[in-house]
């Protein structure tokens, strides 16, 4: 199905080329901001937030008030661009392979690239990092980004900090100087100005932040917010610099917004604003009145802003709009109001939204939506679990909540409506059938395609249970007793390379040594080295003195030297699915732990 909607996708784009006529259809821009919650905007009523340029947006366009999301990140992204809910398209977690949007899920690019679109990410995606799940891989012509999972992961540029990183530019390694917010949204503002082939383009912009750690590149800004925050709750060392870089991506979506007017492109572009999940630390200032915060499944771990605008279309803006809607209908929606093609053979779990953006009075289908956050490759029912329908919530099979009568859910209901509590466990029910009756595989790099002449295999990728797993270079750096394999598919078979390292190349530092933090620290870096990314921790020299590959029928274990920073096996392999192993041990054979970094290139055919 993915390969006949590219195929479709390039004919398009070829006819529009010769052709060499301006496409009338609207551009779309999805801002997809991390961690910032429903009450994360001035807008909506925080009291110390200024965000000048979203509130302007919001006042311009249709704002859904009862939109929600996944209660994380990447079951929100996966969510957003099939229009399918994320346990149905094989994501339920951040790392532990629960990140793979699965490989044979359509998105929101292929359908764009389908109808003959320009399409871009710039910034996270969070979906997949090996081929065939990466960003180029799912329809985007143009990624570029840091980390799968963000800063500090242990797929992402060991020394990035967010300011003057390594980027991954439709996956090949690039310096960019600046604050990486900014980076994102400059790269951005080119692609939507670069119209040589007269194309609509669809572009989807994903901060890193506020996320943990929320940096921002000018300190003043936190400073200033410290001085906002004095005689509110206590934590101000967390939530300035939280609320400051919310300010910074402002700053940043004014300069986007005003590119598109400069362009002339303003009018015949949708632009669409949300937030990927409830707030992470703006709960201690405000939270709009809402129970919980991010990964939560009472409401404020999953309602969200959500504009939406659209100058030459006939959407009913600056109305808001009360009717319970979700990240799913944002696929469909688009869909419709762009004349897309290429998805008729998508069975949506969303519905299209275009008549409710013209006519806020119109009634959508009754419906009952759904949000969890199990974080298990095994889920157990009604676990941290809330069936939506109209202003009903029901959480945890234990609870009902009328968020009109009582917004902040400390009132249970649920002796007091049988009915709706009988109605939602069977609407549940059917739910919780339905995603085990359709759950995909587990995911697995493919080693040896044309498509990536090397693959990077590190940690976060194991599929062992979530808490085992050493997801951020910090805890690499700690230097855990862990081991376990990587799912893999050996596309050719031919003779294969497998370079094993402690650290990551970039570090070029022995098995046995500590990477150097000589140079100097970012002003914003209160804390003080890069081991702060998301957990301050000891940097532990190993003492390995051998290594260890077992992969098919290869099993081998050799001798390395004090200032050796990575061995290598090349080990003859078929096409087919195999475990790939790989161990540090000391000076008696004792395994220590895996070697945590592992890179795999094609050599060639096999010797015979």
């Amino acid at each position: 199905r993915i390969l006949a909607v590219l195929l479709a996708g390039a004919m398009v784009a070829c006819q529009a080329a010769d052709n060499a006529e301006i496409d009338e259809r609207p551009n779309v821009v999805v801002v997809l901001v991390d961690d910032q919650g429903y009450g994360d905007v001035g807008l909506h009523g925080n009291p110390v937030l200024e965000t000048p340029n979203i509130d302007s947006l919001g006042r311009e366009s249709v704002r859904l008030t009862d939109f929600h999301t996944d209660p994380t990140c990447s079951a929100t992204r996966a969510g957003l661009l099939t229009g399918r809910y994320a346990r149905r398209v094989g994501v339920w977690h951040t790392i532990a392979g629960g990140n793979y949007l699965h490989k044979d899920e359509v998105t929101m690019a292929d359908v764009f690239k389908a109808s003959g679109y320009r399409t871009g990410l710039f910034g996270k995606w969070h979906l997949g990092g090996t081929y065939p799940y990466r960003p180029m891989d799912r329809g985007f012509e143009e990624w570029l980004g840091q980390g799968d999972g963000g800063t500090g992961t242990t797929d992402d540029y060991f020394f990035n900090d967010r300011v003057n990183d390594h980027y991954l530019h439709n996956g090949k390694w690039v310096s960019r100087d600046g604050w990486a917010t900014d980076v994102f949204f400059d790269a951005a503002i080119d692609f939507l100005e670069d119209d040589g082939d007269h194309r609509p383009f669809f572009l989807y912009v994903a901060t890193y932040i506020p996320h943990e750690p929320p940096t921002i590149a000018d300190p003043a800004l936190i400073t200033r917010m410290e001085e906002r925050l004095q005689g509110l709750p206590p934590q101000r060392d967390v939530v300035a610099p939280f609320l400051a870089s919310i300010e910074g991506v402002d700053k940043k979506i004014g300069d986007l917004l005003n590119a598109l007017e400069q362009s002339g492109k303003e009018k015949n572009t949708i632009v669409i604003y949300l937030t990927d999940n409830g707030t992470a630390f703006g709960q201690h200032v405000y939270n709009a009145g809402m129970r919980d915060r991010k990964s939560g499944v009472y409401e404020g771990g999953h309602r969200v802003p959500f504009y939406i605008r659209w100058p030459a279309g006939e959407l009913s803006h600056s109305a808001e709009v009360n009717t319970l809607t979700a990240h799913i209908d944002v696929l469909p929606t688009l869909i419709e109001l762009a004349s897309l093609e290429g998805a008729e053979d998508i069975d949506f779990d969303g519905l299209s939204l275009a008549q409710l953006l013209r006519d806020p009075a119109a009634e959508l289908p009754e419906r009952v939506l759904f949000v969890e956050r199990q974080r298990m490759a095994d889920r157990v029912k009604w676990s941290n679990a809330a069936a939506m329908y109209g202003k009903w919530r029901f959480v945890n099979n234990s609870e009902l909540h009328d968020i009109e009568a009582y917004p902040a859910q400390d009132r249970n209901l649920i002796e007091r409506r049988p009915d709706i509590v009988e109605k939602l466990r069977r609407a549940y029910d059917e739910y919780w059938e339905e995603m085990e009756d359709t759950r995909p595989g587990a995911p697995y790099a493919v080693i040896g395609s044309p498509n990536a002449e090397e693959v990077f295999l590190h940690p976060a990728d194991w599929q062992i249970p979530p808490s085992q797993v050493p997801w951020n270079h910090a805890m690499v750096a700690a230097g855990p007793a862990v081991n376990a394999p990587w799912k893999a598919y050996i596309e050719r078979p031919g003779t294969y390379r497998f370079e094993l390292r402690r650290w990551p190349r970039e570090a070029e530092t022995p098995f046995s040594g500590v990477p150097s933090w000589e140079g100097p620290v970012d002003a914003w870096d209160h804390r003080g080295g890069v081991e702060k990314l998301l957990y301050e921790g000891d940097m532990v020299a190993l003492p390995v003195k051998m290594v260890g590959l077992r992969v098919g029928d290869f099993s081998e274990t050799r001798e390395v030297g004090d200032s050796q920073s990575y061995a290598h096996f090349d080990v003859a392999l078929s096409e087919g699915f195999q475990d790939v192993y790989a161990s540090l041990l000391n000076a008696d054979g004792q395994e220590i732990s895996a070697a945590y970094y592992v890179y795999v290139r094609r050599l060639g055919e096999a010797s015979p």
